[in-house]
């Protein structure tokens, strides 16, 4: 008869432990829902912008020849070229994500943030692939303008330095967040911002993409990582696992 209590206790502690974890399972069922609507939720203007130039849209089509033209003009007259070059070299996304690649492992090694660099690192790398995935949808062609501009290779939409770089910047920001003070992190967004524009506009003004180009990669950089944090991670993420715990 002694067994009987024993034995109640055993099931009742397999019952909640049951419910615990369904409990989780279900937390982040939830979450992964709402992280697959807000991609969607950015993927629907990339994807009518890519549908527009499919079908040759002649507003948007003449809006971005006219863009295109002025701004490499523009760099041209002014002897832009050189620094433009030099822009798009270093912010290569194999350049990029080697960078942030670096940052990663040492968050995860030097400060034990193993959820985070673990996310950061699955997110990058997906979202280069998407990118990459993402240009022989819409097939466009490089912009063709006037003067000594390098021609880039490949398509055109989406920039992938765009979506690349913006993703980048804001995974890092995710990423680094919990180590950083209160004016480091006003400095962090700040260049999450500054940079991918400052991209942005190279890839204008040295003729590599339009500017719907450009529109689309930040768009979808934005909504990969957007998504992932709220997919797999979320508002409450842990400072040092993939599983919720304190505000960061």
């Amino acid at each position: 008869m002694a067994l009987i209590p024993d034995s109640m206790g055993y099931w009742l502690t397999m019952a909640m432990r049951r419910t615990g974890v369904t409990a989780v399972v279900r937390a982040r069922g939830w979450r992964l829902i709402r992280g697959v609507l807000a991609m969607l939720a950015f993927a629907l203007p990339v994807v009518l912008l890519g549908l527009a130039v499919r079908q040759q849209f002649d507003p948007l089509i003449r809006a971005d020849d006219a863009a295109s033209r002025a701004a490499t003009g523009f760099s041209v007259r002014h002897g832009l070229l050189p620094a433009l070059t030099v822009i798009q070299l270093v912010s290569q996304p194999i350049f990029v994500y080697l960078v942030a690649t670096a940052v990663a492992a040492w968050v995860w090694t030097s400060k034990k943030l193993t959820g985070r660099a673990l996310w950061a690192f699955v997110t990058m790398m997906v979202g280069w692939g998407i990118g990459g995935l993402s240009k022989p949808i819409t097939q466009r062609a490089r912009p063709v303008v006037d003067g000594p501009v390098p021609h880039a290779e490949g398509y055109s939409f989406p920039s992938g330095h765009a979506l690349n770089i913006t993703l980048a910047a804001g995974v890092l920001v995710f990423l680094l967040w919990p180590l950083l003070s209160a004016a480091q992190r006003r400095g962090a967004v700040v260049l999450a911002i500054v940079v991918p524009v400052i991209v942005g506009l190279d890839r204008l003004f040295i003729g590599a993409h339009f500017p719907s180009d450009i529109l689309a990669g930040y768009i979808l950089g934005l909504g990969i990582m957007f998504s992932s944090w709220i997919g797999f991670i979320g508002k409450t993420a842990s400072t040092s696992s993939p599983g919720p715990s304190h505000p960061a």
